[in-house]
Parts: structure tokens; C-alpha cells; sequence
């Protein structure tokens, strides 16, 4: 059996906490059964960089890191990747910083791990290179000779071509692309907006899943990310997640809670949320003190300066709704910056009759798959969900808004807590088949799939014989 080597900017240890998240567990499970590698930056800072690789194994996942320096750092992961990428490619332009400084920083580190993974790499290895940190790293282990099969997977959305022009020397950056064999993205819409960059800006072709530019062909494929849906259920289960549960019930007194989970950024639609939240509390007199909102938001990237505002404003405007709101014995809305582990999450989740999920733009979104399987299959709540958020593609029994309407919200909301128990347990039935039916198991072979599949000798995948 090859090896996978699977490379990504952080690399994730296996954890007995229940930190680890689905993605990790996922990869993990595959590197265990190819014995393979995990390449990645170690999350330390190095005065200068050596090339040291600190090499180790846990719970038979065996992993390969090395240390940044503090200019890669703040070029290449807190410039390019998340000044300059990450908002481009959800759609906020208006955010997104160009800098040359960023540029050549993100060329430099990727350059690093390609001289770091190479020499790990045997012929017979299969990569597996994820997200937007890592783009060009296929074309420069390409130049160092390898022939490998080689695939990348794309954690975020694509966005449309006339936002993508803006970025200087996008055509150059997407055509390193075509050094893999295989693409995948999370749906049919980032998919297509591919095609079209590749079609328009490229003068490439398009056949299926196989997409040309000059003598290359490659695999572009749309394969949704699912969680592992058996046992985050289980999850909902445990000790810990009824301890949790019982808490949660305890101090809402009766109350309905809704509940979001989400990274603290700009994409995840925080301050729309509470906008629209605000308005059903404006619109629905009758229901006050009789449900809250509890928003779990965890800081990061706390050195960008768009996430110290995005921050800020949260904390302002959670203040206020609650300072217009509340009583002395009532707050609208409990607002935690800090994470909690799986199974205490789960707990969460079952104890919410809504879960509020209403990014602006997202590749996926697993908080959405994690609600619906921890919820009690004879009294299950009701999913709020973005159309905007790539999960909306497979939960389509989800009500689905659109979050930048507090209306939208609002009357969502109003329709959730007044659904007959027979309608909530059609709707998530039915999403919980599909969470079940593409679960992380599925994404992985999925795309794995049609990695292994791709020609040993050349490297390449060909399109198959048209009959007659």
C-alpha cells in the first residue's frame, strides 16, 4: 500500500481531549492506516531558519515540522494567506491587502517545505497537500523532480473570476494547480467558478471532471467535507455531554436557547447575527425572557488588524443589544470567547432548540453537520442556516436565509420556535441522512479515490475512451 503524506500549513497531533477537529481526525485515521507522514509548520518561531525537521509519533500518526522564522510569520501566514487570500476568496475585496513583501514571504515558506518534504518522500508515496496556505507547493516539488501522485484539496471557497483578476499574478499562482493530479473542492459552485477562471483567464478547456491548459490535464472535482457523524452522536451521549446538557438546561430556567458556534471572523457573519437576533427581540416583544442567544466564539488571528476590529465590534454590539434588552434576572445574549471540547460541545448543541448558523460566505461549515447529529432524535431542534455556507448545498432542510436580512432572521427564528415537533423531526431526519451518508470517512475515500487512481508512470490522469 503507498504511503499518503499529507502536508498542511498546521499540523494537528492526535489528542485523548476531544480537541482534535474533523478534518485531523480524519487525516489522522488515513496516515495510521498508509503509515504515512503529516508535514507542517510546528506553530514555533525560529530566529533563523535551518531546515531542522522535529520529527514524532503519537497514537501512530507520525509527524514531520519545522520552526518559522518571525518574518515568515507575518509575510506569509499573517500577510498572504490571511490578509490577502482568505478575504479575496470570501468575497471581501474590500479587506483584502496586497503587498509584495506578502507575496515573495508566501513563495519563500512554501519553498521551505518543499525542501523540507522532499527528502521525506519515497517514489511509491501519494501527496496530499491542503488548503490556501500551500497553492504553489506542488509545482516546487515538481521542480525538485518528484513524479508523484499529488492532490490538493481546497478548504475555502473559490471565488468568482472577476474578483480573482484582482489579485496580482493570479494566473501564475493558478496555474501551479496544474502540477497536481487531482483538485477537489467542498462544491459544485466553487467548482464551477474554477472552470470559468480557467476557461476565461487561461484559454483552458474543460471535459467533465478533466480540465486543460496547454499539454496538462487534470481532475477537478467537487467533494463536500462531512464529519464523523457516528460519533459526534455518541458523542451527544457521553458523561461528559449530558453533564453539560443538564448545566446548560439548569441555568436557562425554562428558557429556549439558540445557540452559535463559530471561529471569530469576519466571513462567519457574527455581527449579522446579532443584528438579526436584535430585530426578532424588537419585532417579538412576547418572547422576551422567554429564549437567549448564546454565541461561542473563540479568537484567532489576533495579530491581523480585521480580527481585532471584527472583535471589537462584537463586543460593542453584544453590550448594547443586552443593555437595551436586558433585566435583572434575564440577558438576551451570553457571548463566550473561548472553546470547549467535542464532547462538552455536543451537550451544547442538544441543549439548543436553534442552531444559528450564518456565515457570509463559507467552503463548508461543519459546525451546521455538528448540530444536527447531536441533536435527540425524538425532540430534535431546528437548523437556521446561510445559504451562503457551502453545507447548504446537502442540508437542504435546514430553513435556509439569507443572513445579511435581519428580516430574514428574524422571521426564521420566529418559524423555528413555533415548529410542530413532527416537522422538526422530518427535517432533521432527513439531514442527518445525508450527514451520515458523506461523513469524513466518505470526503476522504472520495477524493483518495481518485488520487490513487492517477497514472503511475505519468503522473497524470487522462480522460477515459469515449465509446463507439
Amino acid at each position: 500500500m503507498s504511503r499518503l503524506i499529507v502536508i498542511s500549513n498546521r499540523v494537528s497531533r492526535p489528542s485523548k481531549s476531544g480537541n482534535q477537529g474533523g478534518l485531523a481526525v480524519a487525516l489522522s485515521q488515513a496516515l495510521r492506516e498508509s503509515r504515512g507522514i503529516w508535514v507542517g509548520w510546528s506553530g514555533e518561531v525560529t530566529d533563523n531558519f535551518t531546515g531542522h525537521i522535529g520529527f514524532a509519533e503519537d497514537e501512530g500518526v507520525k509527524t514531520a515540522t519545522i520552526d518559522l522564522e518571525e518574518q515568515d510569520i507575518d509575510e506569509y501566514y499573517n500577510g498572504y494567506a490571511n490578509k490577502t487570500l482568505w478575504p479575496l476568496f470570501h468575497f471581501r475585496i474590500d479587506l483584502a491587502e496586497y503587498a509584495r513583501d506578502f507575496e515573495g514571504g508566501y513563495n519563500r515558506v512554501n519553498k521551505r517545505f518543499a525542501e523540507t518534504a522532499s527528502p521525506l518522500i519515497e517514489p511509491e508515496d501519494v501527496i496530499w497537500v491542503h488548503d490556501y496556505h500551500m497553492i504553489p507547493l506542488g509545482q516546487m516539488l515538481r521542480d525538485k523532480g518528484l513524479k508523484n501522485r499529488m492532490g490538493f484539496f481546497l478548504h475555502i471557497p473559490w471565488p468568482p473570476t472577476r474578483l480573482l483578476v484582482s489579485l496580482p499574478h493570479h494566473s501564475k499562482l493558478v496555474s501551479t494547480l496544474f502540477a497536481y493530479d487531482v483538485i477537489g473542492f467542498h462544491t459544485e459552485e466553487w467548482l464551477e467558478s474554477f472552470r470559468h477562471y480557467v476557461e476565461r483567464e487561461m484559454g483552458g478547456s474543460v471535459d467533465g471532471d478533466f480540465v486543460t491548459v496547454g499539454d496538462r490535464t487534470i481532475q477537478a472535482v467537487a467533494c463536500p467535507i462531512g464529519i464523523n457523524a457516528k460519533e459526534f452522536a455518541e458523542a451527544a451521549e457521553s458523561d461528559e455531554a449530558q453533564d453539560m446538557l443538564s448545566l446548560v438546561r439548569a441555568s436557562l430556567q425554562d428558557r429556549s436557547m439558540i445557540v452559535g458556534v463559530d471561529r471569530l471572523d469576519y466571513s462567519k457573519g457574527l455581527e449579522e447575527r446579532f443584528n438579526g437576533y436584535a430585530r426578532f427581540l424588537k419585532d417579538h416583544p412576547e418572547h422576551h425572557r422567554k429564549l437567549l442567544l448564546t454565541q461561542i466564539a473563540p479568537p484567532s488571528r489576533g495579530e491581523v488588524e480585521s480580527y481585532q476590529q471584527i472583535r471589537a465590534t462584537l463586543d460593542s454590539l453584544a453590550g448594547r443589544i443586552n443593555g437595551e434588552y436586558s433585566d435583572v434576572d434575564w440577558t438576551p445574549i451570553r457571548y463566550v470567547n473561548q472553546g470547549y471540547p467535542r464532547d462538552k460541545l455536543a451537550g451544547i448543541y442538544r441543549a439548543a432548540k436553534i442552531g444559528l448558523v450564518t456565515p457570509l460566505r463559507d467552503g463548508m461549515n461543519l459546525v451546521a453537520k455538528e448540530y444536527v447529529a447531536a441533536q435527540d432524535p425524538e425532540d430534535p431542534g431546528v437548523l437556521i442556516l446561510s445559504r451562503f455556507a457551502g453545507a447548504a448545498m446537502q442540508l437542504k432542510d435546514a430553513l435556509l436565509i439569507n443572513p445579511y436580512s435581519p428580516e430574514e432572521m428574524s422571521d426564521a427564528i420566529l418559524r423555528a420556535l413555533a415548529m410542530p415537533l413532527d416537522e422538526r423531526k422530518r427535517r432533521w431526519r432527513a439531514m442527518m441522512d445525508s450527514v451520515e451518508g458523506q461523513d469524513i470517512s466518505w470526503w476522504r475515500q472520495c477524493f483518495t479515490g481518485r488520487l490513487m487512481a492517477v497514472d503511475r508512470e505519468t503522473g497524470r490522469v487522462e480522460p477515459e475512451p469515449t465509446a463507439g
